[in-house]
């Protein structure tokens, strides 16, 4: 009985031994893993950071701005410069107040139909009109073509000058008298000119008289221009 129990004991001292021996031998192999682990996850990471990099020039491209969005920013950028510039300017040599408001007539035509240069030329003369070097036609304080410009004529539509040298080849189906305020000279009657001149041209061409906002001119829209003339000549 002994006996047996003397080999149950070496049996069992035998197995605990071997655990012990395989515990070890992992737990080393544990520690040394590490290292070969972190070194495995780092190899991707790099191959992804190469492959970021290496997309980086796509990127770049597909991000660059397009051309309105550089001609948005150019324009900002050099707001800042021109207001310097100019208060500059001011500083060194006054300079005269700039106009502050418009009044603007259109004159358009029916669909369809248009003035014609051939036309229009020879009624513009007759209301004391007379071409600039702008592309405009200017009526001055003066009919003859002198003194401050009370009021100008131009074309509805672009370029919104007209062609001295091909009037015969030239049409529009609108064009717009406007003067500036504060006007040199008598604002009321300036104003008094402008419209009978966009009635008479109105009248010749069979054309619709609008206001500012291109809706049809009534008597409230010529009030509503008398008084804002007024609140600048006071």
């Amino acid at each position: 009985m002994a006996e047996e129990l003397r080999w149950a004991l070496i049996v069992i001292s035998v197995f605990v031994i071997g655990g012990l021996l395989i515990h070890g031998l992992w737990s080393v192999r544990k520690k040394d893993n590490p290292d070969v682990e972190q070194q495995e996850r780092v190899e991707p990471n790099e191959a992804s950071a190469e492959t970021s990099e290496s997309s980086q020039p796509y990127a770049q491209e597909r991000d660059e701005p397009e051309f309105g969005d550089l001609s948005f920013t150019a324009e900002n950028t050099e707001e800042p410069d021109v207001e310097v510039e100019e208060a500059a300017d001011t500083e060194e040599q006054p300079e005269s107040p700039a106009p502050t408001d418009f009044i603007i007539v259109h004159l358009q035509m029916p669909e369809g139909l248009a003035m014609e240069g051939s036309q229009l030329l020879p009624a513009v003369n007759m209301l004391g009109f007379k071409y600039s070097d702008e592309g405009f036609f200017n009526r001055h304080l003066d009919p003859a073509g002198t003194g401050p410009v009370l009021f100008r004529l131009v074309n509805m539509y672009n370029p919104g000058t007209f062609d001295i040298d091909n009037m015969e080849q030239f049409s529009t189906a609108g064009v717009s008298l406007f003067m500036t305020l504060p006007c040199d000279g008598d604002g009321l009657s300036a104003f008094n000119m402008l419209h009978s001149a966009a009635k008479k041209l109105a009248d010749e061409f069979g054309a619709t008289i609008l206001d500012s906002n291109r809706e049809e001119m009534t008597v409230d829209s010529v009030r509503e221009y008398v008084e804002k003339v007024r609140s600048f000549s006071a």
